[in-house]
């Protein structure tokens, strides 16, 4: 099972959410990402992701599993679309279920971290000024 993935259409939040339910699951955190209209004080029109997509699965799925390993989680789960996706729509999602929530929150804050900063996803940002500029890795 696949606990990392890319996709490139828009996806479902509440059915990644339904599974990670568990009997055992007493917290459960997550995290939207999502296409903002500015970054550096310039205002954008839209972006594209790109991957690298089987190192990309294969570093998500690590980082995936390092969470698993170093907080007391049941299951997690994170996706991140790739193409092209305009103001508002949503690029990333993180779901942790726990028995308690404090190893859902760290869980979920330590996997977007992570992923932000390991995973070879890139974003090419396009401004309304009609240039754009790639960006990797995402602050």
């Amino acid at each position: 099972m696949n606990r990392f993935s890319l996709s490139d259409v828009p996806f479902d939040t509440a059915t990644l959410r339904a599974q990670l339910l568990d009997d055992r699951v007493g917290g459960y955190a997550s995290f939207e990402g999502w296409v903002r209209n500015h970054n550096a004080e310039r205002t954008v029109h839209g972006l594209r992701y790109e991957a690298y997509a089987t190192l990309a699965e294969s570093e998500g799925e690590k980082v995936l599993a390092e969470a698993m390993q170093k907080f007391a989680v049941i299951d997690a789960r994170c996706v991140h679309r790739i193409g092209d996706l305009a103001i508002g729509e949503l690029a990333v999602w993180v779901g942790v279920s726990a028995a308690h929530r404090d190893a859902a929150f760290a869980a979920c804050r330590y996997i977007i971290d992570e992923v932000k900063s390991r995973v070879p996803i890139w974003k090419h940002e396009r401004y309304v000024e009609g240039d754009a500029g790639w960006l990797h890795p995402e602050g």
